[in-house]
């Protein structure tokens, strides 16, 4: 029995066409991980918004007038009210304390029992006779050896004076017209200060809120300029040790250990001390110059690894330089340990920063930033003006904890090995 070809041809199954798919990358399957996490998104939100407050700060959008005096010397926050406390300068515009009543004839009545041992020449000076009259002998007279010059200057002055038509005194116009309720100029009405600040004011009646997102513009600025610096040259170093390793090797891991068996703050103070001169710039340079030690650790460890994996021995069989194979090929494998660590010293450097100048190391007194107004709430506080160190202290902790959590939720996104996540 004969079989048709056309008829086996269109029992045949249709081809199934099997789709292309591409495998998500590392850092795609990174950010999967990390929307997974609740806690790492929120404090990813949290570290956004200081971030765009920042930028607005530095832009001048926002905080642009921190410096302006709006208020009332320690004016108490909005939501406790205004301070009636004796003192507190009283609010513009409210009536003058009076006296207690028998208050002036207590002080009428009252005569110390402390004696003047001079008071009987005082008297005596004040009662004797004009400087002008002969002196008697025996009789002690205050002569005054300036006094016939200054006679023939004034009637010198007087002279010409008349002379020109001009008054002697050029001043003598002016003070006139003061006197006499006048003035030279209408002189602009004193701004009122608020007796109350959305969260109080400080010693000079600046607004502590706006301070405190001005401070957070310093500090998170040094905070992340510092940690850029640090790892860096960690990078750079642990790169060059790594891969070249013998005596490069040996020459970076002394550098490191003279580094590393100073304590850290006390490196930071002694730098600090040394070069004597205060402002961002500066402080940038000492903890970027000082922390880079633990990225330097990390790095090196992972070159060391990566050096002899099959990637690196091809590229160098077709050819490839050193400098290709160390930050082409291998860079990009060891990038996450490289974020990892900028994070983590970010919230050092910050920290590092409020105590530098809270210790008057730091920032220039006409910069502010949460360590300055922490070391102006000390003295406030024994006064019991508690709220700038609140604003300061409170906004540096949300930072810190945020940072630190998405810090955290970044390494185990970044390493799935530490939860054992499907990427998924």
């Amino acid at each position: 029995m004969a079989i048709n070809t056309a008829t086996l041809k269109g029992m045949r199954p249709a081809p199934r066409e099997i789709p292309h798919t591409v495998s998500p990358g590392l850092w795609t399957l990174a950010w999967r991980r990390l929307r997974a996490d609740r806690v790492g998104m929120v404090s990813l939100a949290i570290v956004v918004a200081f971030l765009i407050l920042v930028l607005l700060s530095g832009t001048g959008i926002i905080a642009k007038d921190w410096s302006k005096e709006v208020g009332t010397n320690y004016a108490p926050p909005s939501f406790i009210g205004a301070d009636i406390e004796g003192g507190t300068p009283a609010v513009p515009g409210s009536a003058p304390a009076t006296a207690a009543p028998g208050a002036e004839t207590l002080a009428s009545t009252y005569r110390s029992p402390v004696v003047d041992p001079i008071g009987d020449v005082i008297a005596e000076l004040k009662g004797g006779k004009p400087a002008d009259a002969p002196a008697v002998a025996g009789e002690s007279k205050t002569v005054d050896p300036l006094a016939d010059v200054m006679a023939d200057i004034k009637k010198d002055q007087a002279a010409k004076g008349a002379a020109e038509g001009k008054s002697v005194d050029p001043l003598a116009d002016v003070m006139a017209d003061i006197k006499a309720g006048k003035g030279t100029s209408a002189a602009p009405a004193a701004e009122a200060r608020a007796a109350t600040l959305p969260f109080g004011g400080d010693k000079w009646g600046r607004d502590v809120l706006k301070k405190t997102i001005k401070g957070s513009e310093t500090s998170i600025f040094v905070g992340i300029a510092s940690a850029i610096v640090a790892t860096f040259i960690g990078t750079l170093f642990g790169a060059l040790a790594g891969y070249y390793g013998k005596w490069v090797d040996d020459a970076f891991n002394w550098f490191y250990s003279v580094f590393n068996s100073i304590p850290y703050l006390l490196l930071i103070l002694a730098v600090a001390a040394v070069l004597q001169q205060k402002g961002m710039l500066t402080i940038i340079l000492i903890l970027g110059l000082t922390g880079w030690t633990g990225v330097f650790r990390l790095i090196r460890a992972e070159y060391l690894k990566h050096k002899s994996r099959e990637y690196v021995q091809a590229a160098d069989a077709i050819g490839a330089s050193n400098n290709r194979r160390m930050f082409i090929h291998i860079f990009p494998n060891v990038s996450h340990v490289v974020l990892v660590q900028l994070s983590i010293l970010v919230v050092g450097f910050i920290k590092a920063e409020v105590i530098l100048s809270f210790l008057g190391f730091g920032v220039p007194v006409d910069v502010v930033s949460w360590g300055s107004m922490l070391n102006e709430a000390q003295n406030e506080l024994i006064l019991g003006k508690w709220w700038q160190l609140v604003a300061a202290t409170v906004a540096m902790a949300t930072l810190v904890t945020a940072f630190s959590l998405f810090t955290d939720a970044l390494r185990d996104a970044l390493d799935p090995k530490l939860k054992g996540l499907a990427g998924h």
